[in-house]
């Protein structure tokens, strides 16, 4: 090797050799809580001999590489996989981890086991499903043999431009790749078909489909550098050095992940909180263990009596609110006038192991109260809860309404259940075992650490947030761009072991509050009396909670109720701020009762934004004003500015 050439192997392996051109991936507006996954990078492309850019005309490109290069390049990609292996194995060498892959395995054969011994305990329906595969695998194999010998055939299997695993040309017009994909997708139906057909209990169909969709997707020909056309020539024309770089990526998000894939899914060093994301202005009035309380200021001369408390999920952070001037819950609702304080939970450590939903209540909700009048003079309040910020507030409404406590008048409700008969795709995690498993990892630091609810989350719809990312940062070398909401999402936050046990345990597991047997301390909830008017908005496409279920869940309150089914999922359907070119509609109805397709059948539909119709629900329920009220009111210390400390801690 030269010396020249030892020179850039060093420089690839620090990740600092020039690099070939490049396209950045462009990252489409979020549709729900886990937004979609940027599109593939272009392939590589050569210089020509006038130096403008040409794109290869074939799968590995037309000009040889330097071998010696690439050889290089595939020893430093080699270097940094042994460090990303390394990474992975060491807490559990050092005993702060426990593995759960061979569980999961073990699991998932379990289950799989239970829909093949229907298939196969019949002759008949065994011999269907063989025919059924093998039909279709001999109809694609002589629809590949007419193309090879130059018919012109339409495949087998039509493409789907929805499907962007497979949009490169090349997945069509090249009959090796073509008859990849083609049988990789009649496998796909193939699997899917036995487990939506297959006899067998409503827990084992749910979890073979959640683990069929894992092994669909891992199992892509797109995520693998020999079957995948784009990845073959950016590997050919940037002489391995997509490898090289994604190597190092993979190795430094294991590492950040304490041992798991921390997937990045954008630039973070383009964004700090308090410059370009939550931005609207305020301050910190109130800080303790487990929460800082912000107020903001206000924009208009007027501002409604009543203050609005806002109770964020502690699974993620409360800045999904406030992301940016254009897309932000709660600046808009300062310029409506209303007396804007939030929740901002801490990232708790090992200090907060024991705390659970009673101290969250105590120490979060109530404390915020006692500050809030404090601080305005008034008592009550209007309150929102988000996910499990707001499965919390329906808890503590039923608790205040058995002591006679009325400081909460009205509150509104974000994408929250209460009734986890009908959970989605997350009661998969939620089971007995899963629960001892995550119970006992979270034995040995106190928390459950952030990648793993992160993970969980991806697992949903693993083809968009975990293999789209692996081929686009671990195999072309390319690293995402800047997206404020992709931002937010990877900055996830750890949940102390009391914490989430109880909420495992009590909601997904025994679904105790809609059965009235939840205990808040010493008093049984009852949602039944909790008499206070209730705005409660579901979207239309949550997978996290169902719009199915949170309507459910509503008929449970024992007061006025508005339910508002929204556009989108679990994050657009929530911010959804009016604007000139709306995107998404909502739908009004009765009170929830009978069956939520009776509901949606007679709703009506509204055009944009359902803010405007929440603000008329709040002005409705208190609509005396009083003169704008600083952050403060000069009653209590201020600790500093908005968004506050606990938010910017890193897991």
């Amino acid at each position: 090797m030269t010396e020249t050439e030892e020179k850039r192997r060093r420089s690839v392996a620090k990740g600092t050799a020039p690099r070939r051109t490049k396209a950045p991936v462009e990252a489409a507006p979020p549709e729900t809580a886990a937004p979609p996954p940027p599109p593939p990078a272009p392939a590589a492309e050569k210089p020509s001999a006038t130096g403008t850019e040409q794109p290869a005309d074939s799968a590995m490109g037309s000009t040889l590489p330097n071998f010696q290069r690439m050889a290089d390049n595939f020893a430093v990609a080699m270097e940094h996989g042994g460090k990303a292996f390394a990474a992975m194995i060491r807490p559990v060498e050092e005993g702060h981890a426990k593995p759960t892959v061979a569980e999961d395995l073990t699991e998932a054969l379990k289950t799989f086991g239970k829909v093949a011994e229907y298939w196969l305990s019949d002759p008949k329906r065994a011999i269907e499903a063989q025919t059924s595969i093998s039909s279709n695998l001999m109809g694609l194999w002589s629809n590949t043999l007419l193309r090879l010998s130059g018919e012109a055939k339409e495949p087998f299997v039509p493409t789907d431009p929805r499907d962007k695993r497979f949009v490169a040309p090349d997945w069509r017009d090249n009959p090796y790749f073509d008859f990849l994909r083609q049988a990789y997708l009649i496998a796909d139906q193939w699997a899917n078909h036995m487990v939506e057909d297959a006899d067998v209990d409503k827990v084992t169909h749910d979890r073979a489909s959640f683990y069929l969709r894992q092994l669909s997707g891992a199992m892509s020909p797109s995520n693998f550098l020999l079957t995948n056309p784009e990845l073959l020539r950016t590997t050919w024309t940037a002489e391995a050095e997509n490898l090289a770089r994604g190597m190092k990526m993979l190795a430094e998000d294991i590492e950040a992940g304490g041992g798991n894939l921390k997937i990045r899914q954008t630039n973070n060093d383009q964004f700090v909180l308090g410059v370009n994301m939550a931005t609207t202005p305020g301050k910190v009035v109130f800080r303790n263990e487990l929460i800082e309380l912000l107020q903001y200021a206000p924009t208009t001369e007027q501002v409604y009596r009543r203050p609005l408390l806002i109770v964020p999920p502690w699974i993620n952070k409360f800045y999904i609110l406030d992301l940016n001037p254009s897309k932000s819950f709660i600046r808009w609702a300062v310029s409506q006038g209303l007396t804007v304080f939030c929740v901002s939970w801490v990232n708790p450590g090992p200090k907060h192991a024991d705390k659970d939903f009673h101290a969250y209540m105590k120490d979060g909700i109530f404390a915020a109260l006692e500050q809030i009048e404090k601080i305005t003079g008034e008592r009550q309040v209007t309150s929102i809860g988000y996910c499990v910020g707001g499965t919390l507030t329906a808890a503590t409404l039923a608790y205040m309404a058995a002591k006679g406590d009325d400081r909460i008048a009205a509150a509104t409700f974000f994408t929250t259940q209460v009734d986890f008969s009908d959970p989605g795709d997350l009661k998969i995690f939620a089971d007995e075992d899963r629960i001892k498993n995550i119970e006992s990892e979270m034995q040995m630091s106190g928390y459950l650490d952030s990648s793993s609810m992160a993970n969980t989350f991806n697992m949903l719809r693993p083809n968009e947030m975990i293999w789209s990312y692996v081929v686009n940062n671990y195999l072309k070398g390319v690293e995402p761009m800047a997206f404020d909401l992709l931002a937010w999402n990877s900055d996830s936050t750890r949940m102390p072991r009391a914490n989430h046990s109880f909420y495992l345990r009590n909601c997904y597991l025994n679904n105790q509050l809609a059965k009235k047997k939840m205990k808040l301390g010493d008093v049984l909830l009852d949602l039944g009396k909790v008499k206070i008017p209730v705005y409660n908005l579901a979207a239309k496409e949550d997978h996290i909670a169902p719009a199915r279920s949170v309507f459910n869940g509503a008929k449970l309150f024992g007061g006025e109720m508005r339910y508002v089914l929204g556009g989108s999922g679990h994050i657009a359907g929530v911010i959804n701020p009016p604007s000139a070119k709306p995107k998404y509609q909502y739908w009004t109805g009765p009170r929830p009762s009978g069956t939520f397709e009776d509901w949606v059948a007679t709703a009506q539909e509204h055009p944009g934004s359902w803010w405007p119709d929440w603000i008329r629900w709040i002005d409705a329920q208190a609509p005396e004003k009083v003169s704008a009220r600083e952050p403060g009111g000069g009653k209590v210390k201020i600790l500093g500015d908005a968004p506050g400390d606990y938010v910017r801690e890193k897991s």
